[in-house]
Parts: structure tokens; C-alpha cells; sequence
């Protein structure tokens, strides 16, 4: 998604959650919620389109286009500034924790002057919420539960996919000035970490104050920090600070090892090149000098340039960047064992994704099967929800009405387009539909979505039953986290390891940047245990097929390989695990 899209579809949000809030009538409230869906679907970058333009596109109306236009041309929507001051500052970050809904959230700042998760966190190690109308043990519990399984800082990280685009617009800008010859982001956002706490971004040119002078002066910016000649740091107009150095491009590639991290990570090559005589800083890797050599002898730069160059002159094997924190990874590029990661080059197709058969679904089947041809993709996998999710699933009549429209959409289309279901796991591990009518889909994806405070045992149960289902081939977004909302259900993810490896079926890398489930760390448990893997979407709309990036990085991140993902065999490499799964005597999938 564009960053101006993703920026106004924040907006409208926002907007919806303060009228919940306020108590505003619930049509008027999902108005702005469809808004919010229809910006962050929106096919077209919005920054320069008239107002006529944006109502061509579906979702957006007459309403909604005025309210884009004021904030793409003044930087504020005047409602949201309204609703902003109406309600108290604070609350709306506690209505983003599981479990405590926005009735709570103004009860608990109400009576207790509670407005943050840390407040929240003291307020029940205390008892203070013993006693409080409508709160009782069992709130108490499952709050406890969400926070203890929520990263101290999760509600103040912004989630990765936010950072790339505000960082992809930011180089941008940086890229067209003329003293910039190379530019690109750094830090935790380069290593792909699941949420971001600040922006690092590192350009090489010969002549700094330009450089820096454009990003003081960019209309992204709320307020300056600092303005040095080596360093300038801002707060952007979306809050996060953004932090740039020029380095000379002799130094890029030292400063880009150094800049990426992680710490643990330089530590562990700074040690390694001092053991060969060497000192690595951000502007190169350099022979110590001789005390006894003249003062005036330039220190010699063994490497810098480039991060390969560097990694070489230490005896390493390049080392991706998402690989970067000291897990290993130092010990395997010396011994040239570092494994080659999988790509988003090597995804042959995606395996889960939904259209607007679905409730949730934001675009056409055609739409979606077009964006994925586009992008080269083998092979697609329409996975709308199934019957036993009510509110978003489909009968058997609509996912046979839908194979119709499948099988019209196949001949006009060279992209193989899979009929598939994600199926919803029942708290004893059960599947929607019989296992005659699961064996007519090509694909399907089983998910958790329902019961997730079940108790470690149970929850792992269910999913273990699930997989031992024939027409079960992946397990979707195992945990059922949602970064910084949900946490993931209790579940032992060893024994559903275990299991995948056990019963063939694999288990998944959401790639919606709101999931990245299975994690990093799970993925590299995953890995370890020889489990296969999917790296899918999740796409509910043509935009976020480009999530794909994002689960590549997470899987990079568990140090997945090509040979362990199943999306990144050809077709009939894919079809032939399907019916392996399926086994002797059940229908086979061409």
C-alpha cells in the first residue's frame, strides 16, 4: 500500500474508533470503517487525485473523497481533530488491547485515571480493579493473560509494513536530489522486524547539508530534533522519529553493516575482526596502525564500499539482513554453512487468499486472480471462508456457485486458479463440511477462529486433530496473534511441529503484516524440526497480495530455505503433496 493511503486509511480509522467511544450510532460508525477498508484496498496511490477520481474507485464516495482532499491538501481532517479533543487522551490506546473494550476503557480511566498499558498493568498487580461495576475475576484473568502475552512496548511499535512505506516515501524524496547517490533504510526496519520503534536512513553523497536540509524541510515533518552535520533527526507528521546519516560512498556498504545491526550482531563481526588485526567502523573496516609508524601515515581501509566486500574481508559469507541477530548466523558464514534463504523470487504462488465471496473479502475474484497474474505468480489459491464462520462464510451452494465462476474465470486466465477454502477449527479439532464434499476443493488452509482463550492442552489438541484431516494441508496463521491487538492463543508449538512433520501438513507464514505467524522464532523451531512450510498473503484485497515481502522476511528471519516452502514448488510439485496428504483411495486434485 502507498504511504499516503495507508496514512488516510489511519485516519478514518481513528474516526471510527472515537465515535465507538462517544457511543455513536453503529451505522455511522462503520461508515468509517468501510471508508478506512475501501482507502487501504484502493488499487491507485491517492497523493495528486482529484476528488472525482478517488470516487471511481470502489468504496469511495462523495463523503469520503471531500474528507481525503482536506487531509492530502492541509495535513488534518477537522472531525478527527473534534472527536479528538472530545475524548480522553489515552483511552483510545487501551480500547487496542484484547479484551477491553471501549465501555471499559472509559470506566477504567474514569474511576481510576487510568490511560496507559503500564498504568493498567499496575492497577491490577495492586487489586484496583476489584470492585469496579461490570469487572470481575474473570476480566481480570483475561486481561492479565493479553498483557503477559503482549510485549511491554507493543502499543507504542509501529507495525512493519506502516514503517516500509513511510520509509520507501522518505527515500524516494531523498533519491531525486542530485548530491544523493545511493539511499536506502537501515536499523530494525532492514532486519524486518515485526513492529518498529524509529525509522534509520542512511544515504551516501560527497555533500551532506543538502541531504539533511530536505529531510528538515520535507512536509512529512512534524519537528526537528537534531540537526547535525552527521546525524539529523525528526518526528514525522505519522509520530515516529526518523533518523539520517550521510556517510561518503567509499563508507556505504561499512556504514549499512553497521547502521542494519543488530548490536549483538556488530559485536560478534567487531570481535571477529579484531582477532585479525583489523578495526570495523561505520565508515570501513581498516588495518590497526602501527604505534611505531609515523604520525602522519594515513590509516589504510581494507573494505567499505560494500557490505560483501566487508563480510569477504572477514572470512564470512555475505549475511542477509533479516539473519542479523546473533543467532547464529556469525558462526555459520565462517564456516560457510549459511543457508540460502528463500526469496520472494522463489514463491511459484500464493495459498490463501479470499475475494468478495467471503464477507471480508474487499475485490472482485477476478480482480484478485488478475492482481495475481500480474505479479507472475503460477498459481493462486482462492481460500474464501467456509459455512461454520457465519458472519464471513459460505454455504455449499456458494462455494459450488463460486467453482463456476472459477472454472469461467480458468479459460480466459494462464494463471492456475485453486479452488480452495480456509476451514474453521472446531474446539475438538473438527472441519466445516464432510470429507466427500472437502475433496471436491483443490487447497485448503484450516484456521483457529473462535474459543482462543481454551486452555494450552485443549487448544493444542484441537489443532492436531485438524491436521490429521486428509483434505487439511496447511495450518493458517497458527498462533492467531495480531501484532500489537491480540495476542496468539496458548499453544505448544513444538507438538504442532511435530505433527506437520508427522502427518505432511504445513503449517503457515502469514504474511499480513498485522499477523507475520508463525514468527521468526517460529519458523527457525519450524526449520529445525524439517516441517513444511506456506509463505501466503492473506490477501483480502488486491493491495495486500503485496504483503508477500513481508512473510519472505519473516521467513528469512527463521532461516527458511526454498526447499522448505511449498508455494515455492511448481505446480504439479504442489499438487503432488496435496494428494500425498489426501492418500490412497481419495479423489486426487489435476
Amino acid at each position: 500500500m502507498a504511504w499516503t493511503n495507508e496514512d488516510v486509511a489511519r485516519q478514518f480509522a481513528e474516526i471510527a474508533a472515537l465515535l465507538t467511544l462517544r457511543g455513536e450510532d453503529a451505522f455511522r460508525v462503520r461508515a468509517y470503517e468501510r471508508a478506512a477498508a475501501a482507502v487501504g484496498a484502493a488499487p491507485r496511490d491517492l497523493a495528486g487525485l482529484s476528488a472525482d477520481e478517488m470516487t471511481a474507485i470502489k468504496g469511495i464516495g462523495a463523503s469520503t473523497a471531500k474528507r481525503i482532499v482536506e487531509y492530502l491538501t492541509t495535513g488534518r481532517i477537522a472531525m478527527l481533530e473534534d472527536l479528538r479533543a472530545q475524548v480522553p487522551a489515552g483511552v483510545l490506546e487501551l480500547t487496542r488491547i484484547p479484551g477491553l473494550g471501549p465501555k471499559t476503557a472509559l470506566l477504567l480511566h474514569d474511576q481510576l485515571g487510568i490511560s496507559t498499558v503500564e498504568e493498567l498493568r499496575a492497577a491490577l498487580d495492586a487489586g484496583s480493579l476489584r470492585g469496579l461495576k461490570g469487572l470481575g475475576a474473570k476480566t481480570e484473568d483475561n486481561l492479565r493473560q493479553s498483557l503477559g502475552r503482549m510485549g511491554a512496548k507493543d502499543t507504542d511499535r509501529v507495525p512493519v509494513a506502516d514503517a516500509v512505506a513511510l520509509a520507501d516515501e522518505l527515500c524516494d524524496r531523498l533519491a531525486r536530489l542530485p548530491q544523493v547517490r545511493r539511499v536506502t533504510w537501515a536499523g530494525s526496519l532492514r532486519r524486518m522486524r515485526e513492529t518498529i520503534g524509529d525509522l534509520d536512513l542512511l544515504a551516501a553523497a560527497d555533500d551532506p547539508a543538502p541531504v539533511m536540509a530536505a529531510l528538515r524541510d520535507a512536509d512529512l515533518v512534524d519537528r526537528i530534533l537534531v540537526a547535525g552535520e552527521k546525524k539529523t533527526s525528526v518526528v514525522l507528521r505519522r509520530g515516529i522519529q526518523a533518523d539520517l546519516r550521510v556517510v561518503e560512498p567509499d563508507a556505504w556498504g561499512a556504514a549499512l553493516v553497521y547502521f542494519t545491526g543488530s548490536k549483538a550482531h556488530n559485536i560478534r563481526i567487531r570481535e571477529r575482526a579484531v582477532r585479525k588485526g583489523l578495526t570495523l567502523n561505520e565508515y570501513g573496516l581498516w588495518e590497526v596502525q602501527d604505534p611505531d609508524a609515523a604520525a602522519e601515515a594515513a590509516p589504510v581501509r581494507v573494505a567499505g564500499s560494500t557490505e560483501a566486500d566487508v563480510y569477504a574481508a572477514l572470512g564470512l559469507q555475505p549475511v542477509p539482513a533479516p539473519l542479523r541477530e546473533d543467532a547464529g548466523e556469525v558462526e555459520a558464514a565462517a564456516e560457510g554453512r549459511l543457508p540460502a534463504v528463500v526469496t520472494l523470487a522463489d514463491l511459484r504462488g500464493d495459498l490463501h487468499g479470499h475475494s468478495d465471496w467471503s464477507g471480508d473479502g474487499k475485490a472482485s475474484l477476478e480482480d484478485m486472480v488478475a492482481a495475481a497474474a500480474a505479479r507472475g505468480l503460477e498459481y493462486w489459491a482462492v481460500t474464501d471462508h467456509a459455512e461454520d464462520l457465519t458472519i464471513n462464510g459460505l454455504t455449499r451452494d456458494d462455494m459450488r456457485a463460486r467453482r463456476r465462476a472459477i472454472a469461467e474465470l480458468q479459460d480466459r486466465y494462464a494463471i492456475r486458479i485453486l479452488d480452495g477454502a480456509e476451514l474453521n477449527i472446531g474446539v475438538g479439532g473438527g472441519v466445516d463440511y464432510d470429507l466427500d464434499f472437502l475433496l471436491d476443493f483443490d487447497f485448503c488452509v484450516a484456521s483457529v477462529h473462535t474459543l482462543f482463550n481454551r486452555p494450552r492442552e485443549e487448544q493444542t489438541a484441537r489443532i492436531l486433530a485438524a491436521m490429521e484431516h486428509p483434505a487439511v494441508n496447511v495450518i493458517g496463521h497458527p498462533t492467531g496473534r495480531k501484532i500489537g491487538r491480540r495476542p496468539g492463543y496458548d499453544i505448544d508449538v513444538d507438538a504442532v511441529v511435530a505433527a506437520a512433520v508427522r502427518t505432511g501438513t504445513a503449517v503457515e507464514v502469514n504474511a499480513s503484516p498485522q499477523r507475520l505467524d508463525l514468527s521468526g522464532d517460529h519458523v527457525r523451531r519450524a526449520v529445525d524440526a524439517g516441517a513444511l512450510l506456506t509463505i501466503s498473503s492473506d490477501a483480502h484485497s488486491v493491495g495486500d497480495l503485496a504483503s508477500l515481502r513481508y512473510g519472505v522476511a519473516t521467513a528469512q528471519r527463521g532461516w527458511a530455505t526454498p526447499g522448505g516452502v511449498l508455494n515455492c514448488l511448481p505446480l504439479d510439485g504442489l499438487l503432488e503433496v496435496v494428494n500425498a496428504k489426501r492418500g490412497p483411495g481419495h479423489r486426487r486434485v489435476t
